[in-house]
């Protein structure tokens, strides 16, 4: 599906970024992959192996994205796609329900999850003009920007950010799809990663996950959920698809979810 194809992924060396690479190698493609912690860089250039760039840099830096893209095309000679992936809880950072999220809490969160994604995406909308080609670009959302569950998950910094990258995915793709440049949206619900081993670990909010999440017997996503839908956003396949989100979310946007008492 991803034969020739040269992608960057921020966020690529852990979790659903690490699980996409792995499945973009696969099909074909090669890969930089950008993450900020060194010790995941080094399993991840284990893992990857030769087809994978592996780069140690912080998404909310203005040139990573662009720094990668231009190794990227260094290394390979040609750039095709951009995966954000990048983002993450604010929680520890003074992110919560609205009463008690702090000034702090609330701009590391943004930055985090919505400059970081700005950043990226500018990067290779840039190099997609300069090379006077199409692209896609793939942006990780997820569905508490429009399907809030507020007995389990009340990160509203956070919520927000996912919310916004949804519109301003869309108004990206408004405007360059006369390029032939494509933007669409991937959006999770509750997927097993670092981000979320507090939910993960908790049985009452995984008693809600099973009603929540029913496909599958009821269980907690996996990264491997969505790769087959990043491969496809991110091959000619998609060719003709922009400003989309896709929820991949084991029924999350159509299921109530049974509340048997509150965290």
């Amino acid at each position: 599906m991803l034969h020739n194809k040269i992608l960057v992924i921020i966020g690529g060396t852990s979790g659903m970024g690490l699980s996409a690479a792995k499945a973009f190698i696969q099909q074909g493609a090669r890969v930089v992959a950008v993450g900020r912690n060194a010790d995941t860089c080094e399993q991840a250039k284990q893992t990857l192996g030769s087809q994978a760039l592996v780069i140690s840099a912080d998404a909310t830096q203005e040139h990573t994205a662009s720094d990668a893209i231009a190794q990227c095309i260094k290394m390979w000679g040609s750039f095709d796609g951009l995966y954000h992936v990048a983002g993450g809880s604010g929680r520890r950072m003074g992110d919560g329900p609205l009463h008690e999220i702090t000034l702090e809490g609330w701009h590391k969160t943004l930055e985090l999850n919505l400059t970081s994604v700005m950043l990226s995406n500018r990067a290779a909308i840039r190099a997609f003009k300069d090379a006077k080609q199409g692209g896609t670009i793939l942006n990780m959302g997820s569905v508490l920007g429009y399907s809030p569950a507020p007995a389990y998950f009340s990160t509203h910094t956070y919520a927000t950010t996912k919310a916004a990258i949804i519109g301003f995915s869309k108004s990206i793709a408004a405007y360059y799809a006369k390029d032939n440049i494509r933007i669409n949206v991937i959006a999770p619900a509750l997927v097993e990663t670092p981000m979320a081993q507090r939910a993960a670990t908790d049985t009452v909010i995984m008693d809600y996950i099973k009603t929540k999440q029913p496909l599958d017997g009821g269980r907690i996503g996996r990264p491997e959920d969505l790769d087959q839908a990043a491969c496809f956003f991110m091959s000619d396949g998609s060719c003709f698809t922009t400003g989309q989100v896709l929820a991949v979310d084991g029924g999350w946007t159509v299921s109530e979810g049974q509340i048997t008492s509150r965290a």
